[in-house]
């Protein structure tokens, strides 16, 4: 058998897609708690996380992203979670590389592993100590044989470059992908501003993924293209954004918006839409498009779809679901019959079913970032205190907005 082609090498020949959003999905199944959305499934429910991976593969995914999000020790003992002392960075990451890596293997998929921001980052604990829980990880995926490295999740440039830095020591293709909208991170640096430095930092792939739907996060990644050309920079841009709809989030993304995390149905992207995203990712010269948070295999379906002619195939899911709606033409009601064709879907202006569902919603506008007390690592369980200190904070954010401003 000829040896799988790398991820640079896909990248310079085509489109590569990537799989979905792991958190999200597998919380929805019963295998991942919300809040530290941290992925001791690996470990725990290992059997869940590869039936996910499949679904992706079948999907058209061409790569096998390692359930690592969020494995950091440091994470994995913030805040009253036990995981670090119970399973270890070590523990998971390894446990989630051999799962990825068997299902690859059934394909002709790659296999990444992911790191992203930390704990010890927002805690101020300088660079130092940042890096070490990136090598910590690092470390594991090199013994592990992974084809690439994705640094992903990342609010603030500065840790991004901490993290690029140290995948690079690796050896292996680094993709960097900050979970950032138009307007930059949360420092006040550009998304131009962050792509530039990316790329400079040395990673081979450059982009955003998280927080912000398909269609902000293409207007970011125009503004990070623009940077990068107007310096002369020749990276691949990468693409992996949330599958809700976000127009009305604010700098901070969907975890800002008040349905975060347990009411976003209404805001689900369709396959429609998907097909929308993937085109216009296409046309922007973006080659790593997948998808984070929300994504289904249903909609990496869609993005395989909507590139067959590009790719030259279509994805194995593809034989339970023809193109457009094509199969509704055996459904039994006529007016359903009627629906079977693109010009329909394409068109349609989704019902949320719900008579008072407003159409946007008021972002929470807290404006904490790295550094303040708030966010600041803690190994204890958060006290009632604490919760009564922030719930008393939110009615007065809610009531300064309703006066129109903020507190």
């Amino acid at each position: 058998m000829a040896p799988k082609k790398g991820l640079l090498q896909r990248l310079d020949e085509g489109v590569v897609i990537g799989d979905g959003g792991f958190v999200f999905a597998l919380e929805k199944r019963g295998y991942v708690k919300a809040g530290p959305w941290t992925p001791e499934a690996s470990v725990e429910y290992p059997d869940a996380v590869r039936g996910l991976h499949r679904e992706f593969l079948r999907a058209g995914s061409d790569v096998m992203q390692a359930f690592t999000f969020y494995a950091s020790d440091d994470k994995l003992s913030n805040r009253g979670n036990e995981s670090s002392q119970k399973y270890t960075c070590r523990g998971i990451n390894d446990a989630a590389c051999r799962i990825a890596r068997e299902v690859a293997n059934e394909g002709d998929a790659l296999v990444a592993g992911g790191l992203s921001q930390t704990p010890t980052y927002l805690s101020g604990l300088g660079k130092e100590n940042t890096q070490k829980e990136f090598q910590r990880q690092v470390d594991v995926f090199v013994e592990n044989k992974v084809d690439f490295l994705i640094a992903e999740y990342f609010e603030h440039v500065e840790e991004m470059e901490w993290a690029i830095e140290v995948c690079l020591r690796s050896g292996l293709p680094v993709v960097a992908s900050m979970c950032i909208g138009p307007k930059g991170d949360l420092h006040g640096k550009s998304a131009g501003e962050c792509a530039v430095r990316m790329a400079k930092a040395g990673a081979h792939v450059v982009g955003i993924n998280c927080h912000f739907d398909p269609f902000v996060t293409l207007e970011g990644l125009r503004k990070m293209k623009a940077a990068l050309d107007a310096e002369g920079l020749k990276v691949h841009l990468i693409s992996q954004p949330l599958a809700y709809h976000t127009p009305d989030a604010h700098k901070q993304g969907f975890i800002d918006l008040p349905e975060f995390p347990f009411a976003l149905e209404p805001r689900i992207c369709t396959r429609w839409d998907m097909h929308k995203y993937a085109r216009e990712a296409y046309e922007l010269g973006v080659r790593y498009i997948g998808g984070c948070c929300g994504f289904e295999a249903y909609h990496i379906r869609a993005v395989a779809e909507e590139l067959s002619k590009e790719r030259g195939r279509l994805p194995k899911a593809s034989e339970k679901h023809d193109m457009w709606a094509g199969g509704l033409k055996m459904h039994t009601k006529p007016w359903v019959r009627s629906r079977a064709g693109r010009e329909y879907w394409e068109n349609i202006q989704p019902s949320s079913g719900r008579p008072f569902c407003s159409s946007m919603s008021q972002p929470d506008n807290w404006g904490v970032t790295a550094g303040h007390d708030s966010l600041k690592q803690k190994t204890g369980e958060t006290s009632e205190d604490e919760i009564a200190l922030l719930k008393a904070k939110r009615q007065k954010q809610s009531s300064a907005a309703s006066n129109g401003r903020v507190a």
